[in-house]
């Protein structure tokens, strides 16, 4: 099962990390890559674009947009065998990085059942 896990506010700004978390934090992507756990990991650019289709209508919007504690401003890509294990990897993420909000998603791609057992 593939997650994916975003964090949807960014304190970042407020502080920069010290040391000892991005020591941390280097360790934790590492001992999950190794396991094939983590299949990838980024942060995205704050602002970004917003494209909406209506009537056949195309339109663009530059960012930032109004809600921009919610906007997705990082994120990992995860291989797990359970939505807990996913849940678990987030905790030991915010564990090292502390305060923070996020959200967990399960990825479907082609032949995958978003809705077994109906």
């Amino acid at each position: 099962m593939r997650f994916l896990l975003m964090t949807t506010d960014d304190n970042s700004g407020d502080t920069p990390p010290d040391e000892a978390m991005l020591v941390e934090m280097g360790k934790f992507i590492e001992e999950t890559s190794k396991a094939g756990v983590l299949l990838a990991t980024g942060g995205l650019e704050p602002h970004g674009v917003r494209i909406t289709s209506s009537g056949g209508k195309i339109t663009v919007t530059d960012g930032p947009f109004a809600e921009a504690k919610e906007s997705v401003v990082g994120f990992a890509l995860v291989e797990v065998r359970t939505r807990e294990e996913a849940i678990e990897l987030s905790r030991r993420f915010y564990k090292i990085v502390g305060d923070g909000e996020g959200v967990i998603k399960q990825v479907f791609g082609p032949g995958d059942d978003p809705f077994p057992g109906e």
